[in-house]
């Protein structure tokens, strides 16, 4: 059945991230769940590349806008539509609706059957089954690997294994493994300073895509400017979410800072703030002082990897309260591995460099590169492959 879906031009979903492609469909591999886009339209922008190949795991939605043969678009856009009209539908397979199911491990293909006049049903090339994603994207023959002659064991939890749209296995590693990491860096000479200028772009990035991408940010819609609060702590993380807060301030976002006025500030925080005060972004040290309204996007920075006790802190309590009544979807900067559950509730959550072992309330992953060298990685044991390819974020499952 797979066949039948050659030639039809389709248009995909991908959510705010990926975005929605359309194009002409050149091949359907059903082993694989993948469905490949020739000449494909990158939302409405014609792509460099003449042929697209897209995995099921990334897919929300499949529209069929022209079946094969050339007929109206409009009479096969969708199942509903043809029901509702009663008329029968020739020489095309039904539209397939492909959603992300609860659990992160399986997708559910769902059909959408298609009845014609005599009220028979189509299937789809795939059956309407569970179809068990984490044993056909093992058998990818690429993987990244822990080797360390001291056994890599995550705290409070097990390991846990990501995947990447590719297939690519990436495994978590523990706190301790990930301080290794970090202070390897360093040795070579990725200070803090630049881990925390590259954090702060990449979680600017997947700020700006969230918020609509070039849909919403525009010179256009500069009076409608996105509406983003960042959460930060007095602390490492907090600086993090301060860079963060200066790079969309620089792209015409209206930012505001949160960062309690504490005796003890870490000096990577003073600095990140005198820069993002050189910007159109405001800084309160109040959360009376944050907006009523709804805002578009709630970044929290707030927790620290170092300190458990920060959450017995009036502001820190008030500042969660706050983020969890305001409605708005949160975006969590690199969040703590505690064990326990987290005060402000994350819709996505963005790991640095190689994920630690999250609970599965913490949101959807994702993962950024932060310029680890290729050495840091040797130095600390870890056998790594990269799995970014072209890109500084991407989702993992």
């Amino acid at each position: 059945m797979a066949e039948e879906w050659l030639g039809c031009l389709v248009s995909l979903d991908c959510g705010v991230t990926l975005g929605v492609y359309q194009g002409e469909v050149s091949a359907v591999d059903p082993n694989r769940q993948t469905i490949s886009l020739r000449q494909p339209l990158h939302n409405g922008v014609r792509c460099l590349v003449s042929e697209v190949t897209f995995s099921v795991i990334d897919i929300r939605e499949l529209k069929i806008l022209e079946i094969g043969n050339g007929s109206d678009p409009s009479s096969s856009s969708s199942s509903s539509h043809s029901r509702n009209s009663g008329q029968a539908v020739t020489g095309c397979p039904p539209v397939m609706l492909l959603r992300r199911g609860c659990h992160e491990s399986q997708v559910m293909w769902r059909r959408a059957e298609m009845e014609n006049i005599g009220g028979g049903h189509r299937e789809s090339f795939m059956t309407d089954t569970d179809v068990d994603l984490r044993g056909n994207l093992a058998a990818f023959n690429k993987r990244l690997t822990l080797t360390s002659n001291d056994p890599v064991t995550a705290p409070q939890c097990e390991e846990k294994k990501y995947y990447t749209d590719s297939g690519l296995i990436v495994s978590s590693v523990s706190y301790d493994v990930y301080k290794r990491l970090l202070a390897a860096a360093e040795r070579l000479g990725l200070s803090v300073e630049r881990r925390l200028e590259m954090t702060g772009i990449c979680a600017g990035q997947m700020a700006l895509m969230l918020l609509g991408g070039p849909y919403r940010l525009t010179p256009k819609n500069v009076h409608r400017r996105p509406q983003v609060v960042l959460l930060c702590g007095p602390h490492v993380q907090g600086a993090q979410g301060v860079s963060c807060g200066r790079h969309l301030a620089n792209h015409e976002v209206d930012v505001i800072v949160f960062l309690p006025n504490c005796v003890k500030m870490q000096e990577t925080v003073t600095t990140e703030l005198m820069l993002f005060n050189q910007t159109s972004g405001r800084n309160v040290q109040s959360v009376r002082d944050l907006p009523v309204t709804p805002v578009d996007l709630v970044i929290n920075c707030l927790d620290s990897h170092e300190s458990v006790f920060l959450g017995e802190q009036p502001w820190y309590q008030a500042a969660a309260d706050w983020a969890n009544q305001n409605r708005a979807p949160v975006l969590s900067v690199d969040p703590p591995v505690s064990g326990r559950h987290h005060a402000v509730e994350a819709r996505w959550c963005l790991c640095l460099g190689l994920p630690l072992p999250l609970a599965q309330g913490e949101g959807r992953v994702y993962l950024c590169d932060i310029g680890l060298p290729q050495q840091v990685f040797h130095d600390v044991g870890i056998d790594y492959v990269s799995p970014f390819g072209s890109r500084f974020v991407i989702p993992l499952y």
